[in-house]
């Protein structure tokens, strides 16, 4: 190629020499002198040119085959070629670093994929399944080289593929214990065809890990109940059947039987207050929803409160969903223990409300002590209040949330007392 390059101009100037009025002396010295110059401009141009181009071909075919470890060397600084070997030679670390990256990532989410407790699957658009992790081999109770290549209904998936991308679901797996599951579902592109991700994780265990802690608070609540009234029911009937066999008796003896015989009765009072607060709990019926104005029913429940005045920050007209009597309940224990709280302290208690990103917003903020104990706040009958029932706060938290919202009880920060806040949708 670099005796090519110089072989026209060669050719002309030889031309010229031999047809022009030369001597065969003199044209024999010239034409030794242009050969010369020729093969010597092939080699500097093979030097400068053609092997610089040839190092940065192998240089871009070694990245496309995804080597990154060759370098090539600049022969000539500052030339142009040598600028492009330093640029290609920088590609190829910066590639080397990426790959790197991907490769540590790669291995990353592989281990992370074979520890967690959750079945992966990945099928492609043809429903076969291309990808599973070692807990969908569980699930699957087969290993994944013989459960790659199925199809999903051979596999007992077929259903997770269709309907609902994210549900609940009551299906036996040949691995699995039966129980509940929750089912994810999301689509992705790989190679331009469409493929899907499906997660299934098992409930069961947590839900019956939440039924455990739940039976154990009730339990515990339900023990300090019975035997705050037990304790003394027992202890005063032992007294009193002592009473009755001394002989002869004393003079008071009625006195004294008829004080027992009360602080039984005011025992048993309270435990029925009790079982009935716990019967009003587990029978709350689901909502009727119905249009419900928000100011007039929020001036409603605020002018039922007469040992104090409430103030009142009003908000936006507004119209939710939503059963009035349950709302109304929910905010008059809102309010009555704001109430409570600010008559401890002579403080005040604010009510207002407001429409945040598709919902209503109202809060009942006091200048009460502020809270305590915020751990239990919402453990059905704990109560630090004398002759409370302690399911206030836990029957508004249930209203709240069958109505698709949420409640929230915390401290004022800054300044004293708390703050309840009801979010509900508000379209």
């Amino acid at each position: 190629m670099a005796l090519a390059a110089g072989l026209p101009g060669s050719a002309v100037s030889l031309w010229l020499l031999w047809t022009g009025d030369y001597t065969p002396k003199v044209q024999w010295t010239l034409t030794v002198a242009i050969v010369g110059v020729w093969w010597g401009f092939a080699f500097a141009l093979r030097d400068r040119v053609v092997f610089p181009l040839q190092t940065l071909s192998n240089l871009l075919a070694a990245l496309r085959e995804g080597d990154y470890s060759i370098r090539g060397r600049r022969q000539v600084p500052d030339s142009a070629l040598s600028e492009v070997l330093l640029e290609v030679n920088a590609l190829g670390g910066t590639l080397r670093e990426q790959r790197l990256g991907a490769l540590e990532a790669t291995t990353l989410l592989s281990k992370v994929m074979a520890e967690i407790d959750v079945a992966v699957f990945t099928f492609d658009h043809q429903q076969t399944l291309r990808l599973v992790n070692r807990a969908g081999e569980r699930l699957l109770n087969q290993p994944q080289k013989r459960a790659l290549g199925r199809n999903a209904a051979e596999l007992g998936l077929s259903e997770c593929l269709d309907g609902d991308s994210i549900r609940n679901l009551q299906t036996p797996f040949p691995g699995g214990l039966g129980g509940r599951w929750q089912m994810r579902r999301t689509s992705f592109r790989e190679g331009g065809l469409p493929h899907q991700l499906l997660v299934i994780s098992d409930l069961s265990r947590a839900l019956r890990e939440e039924e455990r802690q739940a039976w154990q608070r009730l339990l515990r609540v339900l023990g300090h109940e019975l035997n705050n009234s037990l304790a003394p029911i027992q202890s005063i009937v032992g007294s009193l059947d002592s009473l009755l066999a001394r002989q002869p008796r004393p003079p008071d003896w009625q006195d004294d039987v008829h004080r027992g015989l009360t602080v039984i009765g005011s025992r048993a009072e309270s435990l029925s207050r009790f079982m009935g607060a716990y019967a009003r709990l587990a029978r709350l019926p689901p909502p009727t929803l119905q249009p419900l104005e928000i100011d007039p029913w929020i001036r409603r429940v605020v002018g039922l409160e007469t040992r104090l005045v409430v103030n009142l920050s009003s908000g936006p007209p507004l119209v939710i969903r939503g059963d009035a009597d349950q709302l109304e309940q929910l905010l008059i224990n809102l309010v009555r223990n704001a109430a409570d709280a600010a008559l401890e302290t002579g403080g005040d208690v604010l009510v207002g409300w407001k429409k945040n990103a598709g919902h209503l917003e109202v809060w009942v903020e006091d200048d009460g002590p502020g809270l305590s104990n915020t751990g239990n706040l919402f453990v059905p009958f704990f109560t630090t209040k004398p002759g409370g029932s302690g399911i206030g706060l836990v029957l508004s938290r249930q209203i709240a949330e069958a109505h698709g919202g949420s409640l929230t009880l915390e401290n004022r920060s800054p300044g004293p007392g708390c703050s309840a806040r009801l979010r509900l949708p508000a379209q």
